[in-house]
């Protein structure tokens, strides 16, 4: 990172962890109806201001859920389709949602491997990584974010937060909320 100032805008991609950042995540088990989907509260404003700036939304999950047989990919499709009318209505958008349903740590596109970045990269080819945020709530996500060299912002809604500077964490917030308030109090600055 340099010590100019940039500004997020539309050159700019969000990268959205789902479980712990925009809904709650069931500890010990996985969220398997929409009836279990649960927003946290702000986490609709929020989406709905960083759609203002950023001109990609992309959600990067890891749903092994589907994967153990608990729910059906179908019913994940239904939960997502359900996220997206709510972010919709509003105000706010999500261009597209990665799964990835493996069980494997090692397959490619689990977190924190890197390939459902290379795959919204690869269905959009707007996005710069250098110009991209990995927001998330594990360790997990931030490695991700910074395996592609994005900027990292981690959610500690279900964990203690980290004691900074990280290595792989450039911001903190308890919410994806107090994160999008900050970006409207600082008028979007972030150092890169």
């Amino acid at each position: 990172m340099t010590n100019e100032t940039t500004k997020y805008n539309k050159e700019w991609s969000l990268f959205l962890d789902r479980d712990g950042v925009i809904n709650e995540e069931i500890q010990g088990t996985y969220v398997t109806d929409w009836s279990d989907f649960k927003f946290y509260e702000g986490s609709l404003k929020a989406i709905a201001s960083l759609s203002e700036i950023f001109g990609k939304i992309i959600v990067v999950t890891n749903q092994r859920g589907v994967g153990k047989g608990i729910m059906a990919f179908e019913d994940l499709k239904f939960i997502h389709g359900n996220m997206q009318k709510e972010i919709a209505m509003n105000g706010g958008k999500i261009d597209r949602i990665y799964a990835c349903t493996a069980t494997e740590n090692e397959d490619n596109n689990r977190k924190p491997n890197t390939g459902m970045a290379l795959q919204a990269k690869e269905d959009f080819d707007t996005i710069d990584f250098k110009k991209s945020v990995m927001v998330g709530n594990n360790l997990s996500d931030m490695l991700f974010g910074k395996r592609v060299a994005m900027h990292t912002v981690f959610i500690s809604t279900t964990q203690a937060p980290f004691t900074l500077p990280h290595d792989i964490i450039d911001e903190q917030f308890s919410s994806l909320k107090e994160w999008a308030d900050s970006l409207k109090h600082s008028e979007c600055s972030v150092l890169n």
